[in-house]
């Protein structure tokens, strides 16, 4: 059985693992000339997620490769003093399995865990998808599948072409993220410096094994700004949003014309009442992304390939049954990122004075106290962590009855 897979991130791989693990036949299409290396953010892995990674062999390497952001100074916007925080107290209170990676690391070492077994195909995209399953490329020629899942984030190809603009909802949910590659000016090495504001926060942190540093803008604005291809003027709204808030931000926003490295978008949910159509669902943030930087969003991805390639193997193959299991699966996960997502952005991002002074204390009071007290007030303040380390995943055996397997169809 023939699966088309689009997307070559963390969901990409991640799917195509798994679906060659039950003996289906995987290619993964990838705009991108080559794997991506961006820059990009670091990104938290949950409980659920590094299981799912300790199956597949690979949990060493994304342990080795961790940033292990542990300390974090505070400053507020208008006071002098910082508030300095232990973060591995915070985190420790509120997950006992968690790491921290960066993006681009995690992509690589997924891609690498079933190359062999996968046909990767770099520098090429859908153009089209008929329900028969041929489809079309900007570059090579159509080819037959039985099934085709898009993997490919949030501005999705293969959502565009098979989904009606009704059956969605991009719900914009009032803030803007940037993300910058600069070098590590203040030497930071497992420790993140951050700076809050009403409706505006930006923070850069390093690792010795980083080479350089990133620094993270998350701001808020009550429309969307529809400047997806035009860096010139994000990096535009991005000095505006963040002129004057402190000499450190300043120095950041310098290295807006030299970075090598330079993400921005909205932040964004995606609301379907359903991933799939006919031969055709989504994965990770291309189906459900709660919102980039705030709803846990990889560990999200993670968990939909595996429980979708599952539930496919479950099925013999036949997506009709399969993919509604999938959807049943994955939809109370799904609605509480959204929740935890819209709560995360309130706190990452406040919008008083008040909320910018309790963002601040709250971290300061939790590395303060003993440790049970100091779980306790974890627990109760980050939602996040709780919700991706509630979820529990089947163990899905390989199935020997999947038509047309690899060595059926080879």
């Amino acid at each position: 059985m023939r699966i088309l897979v689009s997307g070559a991130s963390v969901a990409g791989p991640v799917l195509a693992y798994w679906l060659t693990r039950h003996d289906f036949c995987v290619t993964v299409v990838e705009r991108a000339p080559a794997l991506r290396r961006t820059g990009g953010h670091a990104v938290d892995l949950f409980r659920p997620a590094m299981y799912i990674s300790k199956k597949m062999g690979v949990l060493p390497r994304i342990e080795e490769r961790a940033i292990g952001t542990n300390r974090m100074t505070v400053y507020r916007e208008g006071s002098r003093r910082p508030v300095r925080a232990d973060l591995s107290k915070i985190f420790g209170a509120a997950s006992d399995r968690h790491v921290e990676i960066m993006r681009d690391d995690l992509s690589e070492i997924y891609y690498e865990a079933a190359r062999d077994d996968v046909e990767y195909v770099f520098g090429d995209s859908i153009t089209a998808i008929s329900p028969d399953g041929e489809v079309r490329f900007e570059n090579g020629a159509p080819r037959r599948f039985d099934l085709v899942i898009g993997a490919d984030g949030l501005h999705s190809n293969v959502r565009r072409l098979v989904f009606d603009e009704e059956s969605r909802l991009d719900a914009f949910i009032g803030a803007h993220l940037g993300v910058l590659t600069l070098p590590n000016v203040f030497d930071l090495d497992n420790e993140l410096l951050i700076h809050v504001g009403v409706g505006r926060t930006a923070g850069m942190y390093g690792a010795r094994h980083l080479g350089d540093a990133r620094a993270l803008f998350l701001f808020r604005s009550e429309r969307e700004f529809d400047h997806r291809h035009d860096v010139p003027r994000q990096k535009e709204l991005l000095r505006g949003a963040f002129a004057g808030m402190h000499a450190h931000v300043d120095r950041w926003l310098d290295e807006l014309d030299r970075t090598p490295a330079f993400y921005f978008d909205s932040i964004t949910q995606l609301r379907m009442d359903t991933w799939s159509r006919g031969r055709v669902t989504l994965v990770g943030d291309a189906g459900y992304c709660p919102g980039p930087a705030v709803g846990g969003s990889t560990s999200l991805a993670v968990v939909g390939a595996y429980v979708l390639a599952g539930e496919l193997a479950r099925a013999g193959g036949d997506h009709e049954r399969a993919f509604p299991a999938y959807e049943r699966v994955m939809a109370e996960h799904v609605r509480g990122s959204r929740a935890v997502a819209l709560s995360a952005a309130k706190t990452l991002i406040p919008t008083s004075r008040l909320g910018v002074w309790g963002l601040a204390q709250g971290a300061r009071l939790i590395s303060a106290l003993p440790a049970g007290p100091g779980r306790a007030l974890a627990r109760l303040t980050t939602k996040s962590a709780r919700l991706h380390n509630s979820v529990t995943v089947d163990d899905y055996p390989p199935s020997p009855a999947v038509p047309g397997g690899r060595l059926g169809a080879e």
